[in-house]
């Protein structure tokens, strides 16, 4: 689990972001909303990867993120998080099953090595869904694919 800042700040935490793409198969980031932890306004994210053996490529070839955050607003006590609040990421993150399998929905979706090292100090803090909108829980479902750049 980590803070908002390690995922885009200068200096070390981009060295730390370069290191874990390429040593690492960074596969899965959940971002978490604010709201539940007992510092108001934290925001941290969980990270899913796994330790290979060193070689010259980069050992993640695709992140995949869920954005648990925009449009989720929780509570210590009025509105605490819950396991069922998590369904639709255990859904899309399919555990058990080869990541290949994964579809992109509205809340989950892949980004490449090339994408991901490509962005401005390898800045991880991504984000795609516009907050205050009527999506506050779209279910794991199939969307079209993104047009892919050249």
């Amino acid at each position: 689990m980590l803070p908002d800042n390690v995922l885009f700040e200068g200096g070390a935490g981009e060295t730390i972001r370069r290191r874990l793409l390429k040593q690492y198969d960074l596969h899965t980031m959940l971002r978490l909303p604010t709201g539940i932890f007992y510092a108001g306004g934290v925001k941290a994210n969980v990270l899913f990867f796994e330790r290979k053996r060193a070689r010259e490529e980069p050992w993640t070839q695709k992140l995949w993120v869920y954005d648990f955050r925009t449009n989720q607003h929780f509570t210590l006590r009025q509105n605490p998080l819950r396991r069922e609040h998590l369904q639709d990421f255990v859904d899309c993150y399919l555990p058990g099953k080869d990541r290949v399998e994964r579809v992109e929905t509205e809340r989950f979706k892949p980004f490449s090595y090339e994408e991901l090292i490509a962005r401005d100090k390898v800045n991880l803090d991504i984000t795609w869904l516009k907050d205050a909108s009527p999506l506050s829980r779209t279910p794991c479902r199939r969307v079209p694919p993104r047009p892919r750049t050249p």
